[in-house]
């Protein structure tokens, strides 16, 4: 039998030895080596002369089990050969060798003893995917994507477009087309998503029904059983009665999401019957997340089903679904909020000039906790106040007009609120207006993007602002938010940026290059703007390139300006316009979208 190498450390040779099922133990006949009696030592002899105490794994005297002898050997090796002795060994630089033939001949011994396993079943083939392949110049492009690395912190970024911030557009894109992902770049794509939660609606979407497929064989990939798909082509037939109800009944969640969102886009009240049919022996959360696709064709005959689940054991099920009846303006929820909230708000005309006063709620009731309405307030937030907010937030918007003297939102909104109930009241309202998605009440809220305050007359925040300017059409939302850079500059509009469609449109992407062009001249560093950047190089409709090549060289520093500025801005210039062509590339390459 060859011997181990004697450099090698003997705890780490033991470790790596392969386990096994030990054969039964075998003598030590006459004449075999040294180490051959480990199978057969005795416990006197495995304690060794330099033992400090002898080992336990079978009574004093008796043979040790092949088993038993491995965990000494084990031991051995942990402790040292300084201190404890390996069997059948004598003190000396000679034991770790002693220790190591050991270690060979009884890991022979218990390779030559573990008996073969039955083979496993082979997994089934993975399933079909009917939806064209990739161009090959897309699929490369998708290699790369998925091969980037990030490059160290901090520093300077360089003219490098960033790619990682690439694969969400592609992704998209390559949805829009309806394309298939190559088999061979599967794993590298549901890695992604794993790292990424922001990826895994278009990851899942795009690997289509294969990725469960392989989140059934490999445990690192299990979200993908967990996550919605996002309707991608894996969804069953939905014009089969029978094959829904059976894969409703039996399937993973996501093909259950999967599933409901499909029909819930084409047949509401189909998609509603299923799921009330298994409704009360599903978990909570899957009820929550059930309950969130109602929110895709929401209409009255919804409303059955949400008064129901406004009785259910879990308070966030009560929550969504109060706030789903909410956004019906004609459902009872919505008219007993009415009634609950005009009670709280009036109009006093005994003043110079007409205001709007406010009786908060003094008590909390049976029924308002019914309706959705929760009890206790966040820390730093009055009881009254609390209720008083989600009260108005949860009545429709046109109960106010009638109850404000037939005024519009522009009007209301003008109106002052006595005693500090203003913020309070424009916030609730902003709620509301995103709630029920009512443009009209968002301008109104909005305000004029040049007026000198820059939260406009109701929003109190550019979190709530986004959120209104979500409720207009796309072309109106960007022309806001580029009026809004004109007036106010870039350092407020990040949030605001982010709501908008991409590419943006063209008055929205000058005013960004234009402010970004000033912030140059100025001197200042583009450090400040980083993120506004980033969202340029993603957003800027491409053919923008053009027009961005006049601002690559390096500009005249002022006398005030930070130093180095200029070569920083020529930089982040040119990783805009090379991010710009590459992301033309993409799209060329993917080819045009699918006609709907």
């Amino acid at each position: 039998m060859s011997r181990i190498s004697a450099a090698a450390d003997p705890a780490d040779a033991l470790a790596a030895a392969p386990p096994g099922d030990a054969p039964a133990p075998l003598g030590a006949p006459e004449g075999r080596s040294r180490s051959a009696a480990v199978g057969a030592a005795t416990v006197p002899e495995a304690a060794g002369a330099g033992s400090a105490e002898a080992p336990t794994g079978s009574p004093r005297g008796a043979p040790l089990s092949d088993e038993d002898a491995w965990e000494e050997l084990v031991t051995t090796a942990l402790l040292g050969t300084d201190r404890r002795i390996p069997p059948g060994a004598v003190p000396g630089p000679g034991a770790p060798l002693h220790l190591l033939d050991a270690a060979a001949e009884a890991t022979v011994r218990r390779r030559a003893g573990a008996r073969p396993v039955r083979a496993a079943e082979r997994p089934a083939p993975a399933p079909p995917d009917p939806r064209p392949a990739l161009p090959p110049a897309a699929a490369r492009r998708l290699a790369l994507l998925l091969t980037d690395r990030p490059g160290p912190s901090g520093g300077r970024r360089g003219t490098a477009p960033d790619l990682r911030e690439l694969l969400p557009q592609w992704l998209a894109a390559a949805n829009d087309r309806g394309f298939a992902a190559p088999a061979a770049l599967l794993p590298a794509l549901l890695d992604a998503a794993r790292a990424r939660t922001d990826l895994r609606p278009a990851a899942l979407r795009f690997a289509g029904p294969r990725a469960l497929w392989l989140a059934r064989l490999n445990p690192d990939w299990r979200f993908a059983l967990r996550a919605t798909s996002g309707g991608g082509p894996a969804r069953p037939g939905i014009e089969d009665p029978a094959a829904r109800r059976r894969l409703w009944q039996e399937g993973l969640f996501a093909e259950r999401v999967a599933l409901l969102a499909a029909l819930r886009s084409r047949r509401p009240a189909a998609a509603r019957d299923l799921l009330a049919g298994t409704w009360a022996t599903e978990p909570a959360e899957d009820r929550l997340m059930f309950l969130d696709s109602l929110r895709t064709g929401l209409g009255p005959d919804d409303e059955p089903f949400l008064e129901q689940a406004l009785a259910d054991r879990s308070r966030n099920v009560r929550a969504t679904a109060a706030e789903l009846l909410s956004a019906l303006p004609r459902s009872a929820l919505a008219g007993r909020m009415a009634a609950r909230a005009t009670a709280c708000v009036a109009m006093d005309h005994t003043r110079d000039t007409p205001t709007i006063v406010v009786e908060a709620p003094h008590t909390y009731d049976a029924g308002m906790e019914r309706d959705g309405i929760a009890a206790r307030a966040p820390a730093g937030r009055g009881e009254r106040s609390w209720w008083l907010g989600q009260l108005v937030e949860s009545a429709p918007l046109d109960t106010w007009p009638r109850r404000l003297g037939g005024r519009t939102p522009q009007e209301i909104v003008a109106l002052p609120v006595a005693d500090d109930w203003q913020g309070e009241l424009h916030a609730a309202w902003c709620r509301a207006a995103v709630r029920q998605r009512d443009p009209a009440w968002s301008r109104a809220l909005l305000g004029d993007p040049s007026a000198p305050e820059a939260g406009g007359p109701g929003a109190v925040s550019l979190a709530e602002r986004a959120r209104l300017l979500a409720t207009l059409a796309p072309d109106e939302r960007a022309a806001w938010v580029a009026g809004f850079i004109e007036t106010h500059g870039l350092s407020e509009a990040f949030q605001l940026l982010g709501v908008c469609a991409v590419p943006w449109a063209g008055p929205l992407g000058r005013a960004v290059v234009d402010a970004l062009n000033i912030a140059r001249d100025a001197g200042s560093y583009p450090w400040s703007f980083s993120g506004v950047m980033g969202l340029a190089e993603r957003c800027l409709d491409p053919g923008e390139a053009v027009r961005l090549e006049a601002l690559l060289a390096l500009p005249d520093e002022p006398e005030d300006a930070s130093p180095g500025a200029g070569g920083y801005w020529a930089e982040a210039f040119q990783r805009l316009v090379t991010t710009l062509r590459l992301r033309a590339a993409m799209l060329e390459e993917l080819g045009p979208p699918r006609t709907p």
